[in-house]
């Protein structure tokens, strides 16, 4: 049986990617505007000045842009792969809960039994107000100040 086909995980970098080639593309042109400058003269100029500092700063802006696309990519497979294993974690959990002959095989959620009786004297099925001041609520009779069940002046 073959795996199912799977969505391709986010992959970060259309814009960084762009500034990565641009970088390139200034700091080739800046070495190749230092080795002209470099040929062609017989001594040190500020513009031989300008551009070997043009060639070494794009140079490391490339460089440091591209680790940091590499590493993009990297944290967005790496997640990806993840989210997939969550998934067929939960997914394992679900099925094998489903599918167990006996209970001892999976360890349930954690829920109270019908016997437990339920704190402040409410059954299972009851609802309540938050509102509800009524004689039963002993806690609503505490906050009080005169224990009229009406807190408004």
């Amino acid at each position: 049986m073959s795996e199912p086909s799977r969505p391709v995980p986010h992959r970060p970098g259309a814009v960084s990617l762009f500034f990565v080639a641009k970088a390139g593309v200034f700091a080739a042109g800046f070495w190749c505007w230092l080795l002209v400058l470099v040929s062609h003269a017989e001594r040190v100029t500020g513009a031989h000045v300008l551009a070997a500092t043009g060639a070494v700063t794009t140079t490391l802006v490339g460089v440091v842009l591209g680790v940091r696309l590499a590493l993009q990519r990297n944290a967005a497979v790496r997640h990806a792969e993840l989210k997939r294993l969550l998934v067929d974690i939960s997914w394992n959990a679900f099925a094998a809960a489903g599918n167990a002959e006996t209970p001892a095989k999976v360890v349930p959620f954690p829920t109270l039994s019908p016997d437990i009786e339920r704190p402040g004297g409410r059954g299972r099925g009851d609802r309540f107000s938050a509102f509800d001041r009524s004689a039963g609520n002993e806690r609503a009779q505490g906050r009080d100040r005169d224990g009229s069940g009406d807190r408004r002046r």
